[in-house]
């Protein structure tokens, strides 16, 4: 099951955290990868443990905020895409009043705009075979609104809102588009941000009560999703807001 031999793939953000981990899940079901960074050190250290298990990966130095460098990315990866996820993302903290106008543009420059660019780029090929699997990395905060996020949430909201338009506008086509919703995932972005507070283990033990097993999701974890949106066992999930979130929702 959820076997992708055969399947060519693109993870953006794949140098680190839930990206990489989806590159590695998709290597091994079968997929080649192209595993996709702004840090491209990054990307070469995901592509070298995805090789060294045998699998077939590519490093692809990129910006999703940039046009000219995801014509060429279209341009190195030449063949059509099977599979593309929208996982890179960036994240601030701040209510309204203590966001800046340039940091806002910054969380849309890079969540919703680098969304778009990305599908709007390897989307046409997939139209035109009539199959294929968009993933957005949304998050908890794509439904629910967190508090003291107000840019990252109000960004979250827009992929969660532009997955649902794709699927509903190409819902003929072959073509399935599906946002994953995870609640706070153990990556060492977040880890970063926890060393950051006053207090790191007060940080810590207050993100880990949010949800009910009662510590923070693991990159695995949002990869077996995503390995499952990605296979022809998905073939009738489109438009759907999957919640990894360990009951964080379940009260609401």
């Amino acid at each position: 099951m959820f076997s992708l031999a055969g399947k060519l793939s693109l993870v953006t953000g794949g140098g680190s955290g839930i990206g990489a981990a989806i590159a590695e899940a998709f290597a091994v079901a079968g997929a080649r990868v192209f595993v996709a960074d702004r840090d491209e050190p990054s990307a070469q250290a995901t592509t070298r443990k995805i090789t060294a298990a045998g699998g077939n990966a590519q490093a692809l130095r990129l910006d999703i905020t940039s046009e000219t460098d995801i014509a060429a990315a279209r341009a190195t990866v030449a063949a059509p895409l099977d599979i593309l996820v929208n996982n890179a993302g960036v994240g601030s903290v701040g209510t309204i009043l203590t966001t800046t106008l340039a940091e806002l543009n910054r969380l849309i420059g890079v969540n919703v705009n680098g969304t778009f660019l990305m599908t709007q780029a390897f989307l046409p090929a997939m139209l035109e075979r009539k199959r294929g699997s968009v993933i957005n990395l949304a998050s908890l905060a794509g439904v629910l609104a967190v508090r003291d996020r107000f840019a990252y949430t109000t960004t979250k909201f827009a992929v969660v809102g532009m997955t649902k338009a794709l699927a509903l506008d190409h819902s003929a086509s072959g073509v399935r588009f599906n946002a994953i919703c995870p609640c706070r995932v153990e990556t060492p972005w977040v880890a970063q941000r926890i060393s950051e507070y006053p207090d790191p283990a007060a940080a810590r033990r207050d993100m880990e009560s949010t949800q009910l097993a009662g510590r923070m999701a693991r990159p695995e974890e949002i990869a077996a999703a995503a390995l499952y949106l990605a296979s022809d066992e998905a073939a009738m999930v489109t438009g759907s807001t999957l919640m990894i979130d360990s009951g964080w929702t379940a009260g609401k």
